[in-house]
């Protein structure tokens, strides 16, 4: 993304955790830290199954009445049912806000440039009663704005922005190792771990327990993850669950397909050297690894 584009990210949902709970319910929850979460700085998190799986992901952000969490529109509906489930007599009232806000995503040239006019350093500001929040994930992300739709409008109109195809937006977290579509895929699949959570800023090893926090602690402490999620560029589309093979040797599977695919590889090579000028293949397919120079392996 450019300086004064701005990409509608329809594929988001908000929900809302509030009451006098809400930080001690989501702090036993997630795996960022949640009391890290203010008007100044939001994260971005994941909650994991009690063998620390990959189950969700969003951003948390702190408003008056509680959290708001960004999420994947299309399991929204899934972790309201999950959060509700682990409710039990904790004092929280959990809502769907989606149909009436929309989060759009700026460059971080365009978010400096309204730090500016607020007059605010902060990670997290308030911009004509809108949060607006740099991406913690990816510094090249840029940032967020939530809003209802129209207000957003007014905001694209007084910072002159251009609204572009979220195609651009989806080819650079591709790139970065950041995947947005096929989600379902990594559920009860992958390890947190093995999604990059950690390298994505989405679990803080020193806030205590949570759910899955011990398994997910034990792999990193022991240096046992074997596999990694990356990003591929193939001549061929592939689907779910092919093999990719290396001189005869199966190293990796097709996770997510389509336009924007990621495999599953096994760690021979945390820095996968013997794979950046290798001839990976997927029967008749030419696979080549994207390594996210982020990526801390």
């Amino acid at each position: 993304m450019e300086k004064n584009q701005i990409v509608i990210l329809d594929d988001r949902g908000l929900i809302a955790v509030e009451g006098l709970d809400a930080e001690n319910f989501l702090q036993n929850m997630v795996s960022n830290d949640v009391k890290k979460v203010n008007d100044t700085n939001s994260v971005f998190s994941g909650i994991f199954t009690p063998q620390g799986k990959y189950l969700f992901e969003f951003f948390i952000l702190k408003n008056s009445t509680g959290y708001l969490l960004d999420c994947d529109i299309n399991f929204k509906d899934e972790l309201i049912e999950y959060l509700k489930k682990y409710k039990l007599r904790s004092k929280i009232d959990i809502k769907d806000l989606s149909s009436s806000h929309v989060i759009g995503a700026i460059n971080k040239e365009t978010f400096k440039e309204i730090q500016k006019e607020v007059k605010s350093n902060s990670q997290t500001i308030s911009y004509r009663e809108s949060p607006c929040f740099l991406d913690s994930r990816l510094d090249l992300l840029g940032a967020r704005i939530l809003s209802n739709l129209e207000k957003l409008h007014l905001t694209i109109k007084k910072l002159n922005l251009k609204i572009i195809d979220k195609s651009i937006y989806l080819k650079l977290t591709h790139n970065h190792g950041i995947p947005i579509e096929g989600l379902n895929h990594l559920q009860n699949n992958l390890f947190g771990l093995e999604c990059n959570l950690e390298e994505m800023n989405g679990i803080d090893f020193k806030k205590g327990c949570y759910i899955g926090q011990e398994n997910t602690a034990r792999m990193r402490l022991k240096n046992k993850l074997r596999r990694r999620l990356m990003p591929i560029s193939t001549n061929i589309d592939l689907k779910v669950s092919d093999e990719i093979t290396f001189e005869n040797q199966v190293v990796g599977r097709v996770i997510i397909d389509g336009k924007y695919p990621f495999a599953l590889f096994k760690l021979f090579d945390p820095n996968f050297n013997q794979f950046s000028k290798a001839n990976l293949k997927a029967d008749q397919a030419n696979i080549k690894i994207l390594v996210p120079s982020q990526l801390k392996i």
